[in-house]
């Protein structure tokens, strides 16, 4: 849904120059999207943007010039964002995913993965917030898991997600929780996704490289999973609206 506003423009033909009002169209509802230079940051901010959301996206060391620069360790900054852009929605999708640099850069990636969380989630306001985990908060021991199982587990970054989430809840009671698997979409670089990032060391002819011997695993597609976000994020509002007019 979008609303109707006037907005001045020159008008330059030959000999001739006119002010005058044109009508335009600007969608009232409005996303927030961190992490959004990353693998799931982008299609969410698309799908968001494609289907008349004001979308706002923000990343840190990429960016610019597309996304607006925020660090999320920076309470002052998140503040400042949410409240000069006051979304209706947030969907929360920084976070440093990689286990193997969680467990060598632990206190960075504490910081990304629960910090911010407890940031964003004190400063999201009235703001439906929209937090996307893992299924590293299980063990692997007793799939499929839903949404009443309990988590477990096994190494840090699966730690510092479950975490995240308690985060989240603990200051954002009505934030919804999505715990995706390994995801593949368009990728920037190859290793952006673990189903893709084998193809360089295969490229590369690396005689040898290490990975689990065996693992199960249902990739997930980015833009299924942005679908679901926006989806959620219309109901969200679709309800506050008619509690509103109640």
């Amino acid at each position: 849904m979008s609303i109707r506003d006037k907005e001045l423009s020159i008008h330059f033909e030959p000999g001739h120059v006119e002010l005058v009002q044109d009508e335009v169209y600007t969608p009232y509802r409005r996303v927030l999207v961190t992490g959004a230079t990353g693998l799931l940051g982008r299609a969410v901010y698309k799908e968001f943007k494609n289907n008349d959301w004001d979308a706002l996206g923000c990343g840190y060391n990429r960016a610019r010039p597309f996304f607006l620069k925020c660090n999320l360790l920076d309470e002052d900054a998140v503040r400042g964002v949410i409240q000069s852009f006051q979304p209706h929605v947030i969907v929360h999708c920084a976070a440093e995913r990689r286990p193997d640099v969680v467990e060598r850069h632990t206190e960075a990636a504490m910081n990304l993965n629960v910090h911010a969380c407890a940031t964003l989630a004190k400063e999201a306001g009235g703001s439906f917030l929209i937090y996307i985990s893992t299924d590293y908060v299980f063990d692997g021991r007793n799939p499929p898991y839903g949404e009443n199982d309990a988590p477990n587990p096994l190494n840090l970054y699966g730690k510092s997600k479950l975490e995240g989430e308690r985060e989240i809840l603990r200051h954002c009671p009505g934030a919804a929780i999505l715990r995706v698997p390994i995801l593949f979409g368009e990728v920037e670089k190859v290793e952006e996704s673990a189903v893709t990032v084998l193809f360089e060391r295969v490229q590369e002819g690396a005689e040898s490289c290490t990975i689990d011997h065996c693992q199960q695993r249902f990739p997930t597609y980015t833009n299924d999973v942005a679908r679901v976000c926006r989806n959620m994020a219309e109901r969200a509002l679709q309800v506050l609206y008619w509690i509103e007019i109640w």
